[in-house]
């Protein structure tokens, strides 16, 4: 069976309905798993509530509470639920799902087991536009200057290795090379407007962004990321086929009629905006592009279609549990959840490196 389902092309016809089968299965239970850690991580908190009453919460401010015979929550439960951590559970799960679909796709287009959304600069680049505004004291410009700074960084990155390649092509390994460029250039960019001009508690405030943290989320950071996850991140994980070509290097994809250059412009171009939508609510969260396409691989294996969509599943569910960890084990201070993801990240990532090896 998964010997049939392990390309592209002919001889795959008879493993297809099996493994259509698997990952359905493998999509139901990642969803279930979504929907109940949503509930759960809202429930969880200094105060804690029971998930019937987070129902009932979300139920009456969607005008479903009567119609389901729900009673209103009281006026402090209800709005720790709907103010303050629903927000914030769903803009991680939002950040997650869109960081695990940017990674499979720079990962398929890059042919680099180690490549993640962060490769073409761009969360330097946010992270000097973050720096930059905090400094100035003009917080509220944070996430516009992140994103602003994500975008030129790709800019950037796109048109150093367009102007070093042949033809304006955009080849993988050029394309890797400049990111890394425009990468160190945006970071010493931070390093020195930090040194430079950071007093107080910006010095804090530019720290806890850069290790990522969705702790200000509100419901305009659940539009944002949400909203762009829908958008872009539903675009990307409709192009499993076209990732499936790329798998085989440059040369067989042209020969299955894609249209390499162009499309890899295209996808290029859409990871790199989702991924700076996505920075600009919630900083630079580390490993979750990197590892979970990896992890996900291992369970439905390397055919896109599955991939995708279950590796959007599975970082939404991977970052809110991650987020719940940040802020309630050292309650009540709050960790950046981007400490937690490093710190599950690394040695998961070298687990599969050693499975890897023992399977080699």
């Amino acid at each position: 069976m998964t010997g049939a389902t392990a390309g592209p092309g002919p001889g795959t016809t008879a493993g297809a309905p099996a493994g259509a089968r698997r990952t359905g299965l493998w999509a139901t239970v990642a969803a279930v798993a979504l929907l109940a850690s949503v509930v759960l991580a809202v429930a969880v908190g200094p105060a804690d509530l029971a998930p019937g009453d987070v129902w009932r919460s979300v139920a009456t401010h969607l005008g479903l509470g009567d119609v389901l015979g729900l009673a209103p929550l009281d006026r402090l439960p209800d709005a720790m639920v709907w103010q303050l951590r629903l927000p914030r559970v769903l803009t991680a799960a939002a950040v997650g799902a869109g960081l695990a679909v940017c990674g499979v796709v720079m990962q398929s287009l890059t042919r680099n087991p180690l490549a993640d959304p962060y490769l073409l600069g761009l969360s330097s680049g946010a992270s000097l536009g973050a720096a930059a505004v905090l400094v100035l004291g003009v917080t509220v410009l944070l996430p516009v200057a992140a994103f602003v700074g994500a975008t030129a960084a790709l800019v950037a990155t796109l048109a150093l290795a367009a102007a070093s390649g042949r033809g304006g092509g955009v080849a993988p390994a050029r394309t890797v090379l400049a990111g890394l460029a425009v990468g160190q250039l945006a970071a010493a960019a931070t390093s020195f407007v930090i040194f430079w001009s950071a007093k107080g508690d910006q010095y804090r405030e530019i720290l806890s962004w850069l290790m990522g943290s969705v702790a200000g989320a509100t419901w305009t950071s659940v539009a944002v990321a949400g909203g762009a996850v829908l958008v872009l991140g539903t675009a990307l994980a409709c192009t499993g086929s076209l990732l499936d070509a790329f798998t085989f290097g440059d040369t067989a994809a042209a020969a299955l009629g894609v249209p390499v250059a162009r499309v890899r412009w295209v996808l290029l171009v859409g990871v790199a905006l989702l991924t700076g939508a996505l920075v600009s609510q919630s900083g630079s969260v580390g490993f979750v592009g990197l590892i979970l396409p990896h992890a996900v691989r291992l369970l439905v294996g390397a055919r896109h279609r599955a991939l995708l969509p279950l590796s959007a599943l599975a970082g939404g569910t991977f970052l809110v549990w991650a987020d719940t960890l940040a802020r309630t084990v050292f309650e009540p201070r709050e960790l950046p959840v981007g400490i937690v993801t490093a710190a599950i990240g690394a040695p998961v990532f070298g687990a599969l490196l050693w499975r890897g090896r023992a399977r080699a």
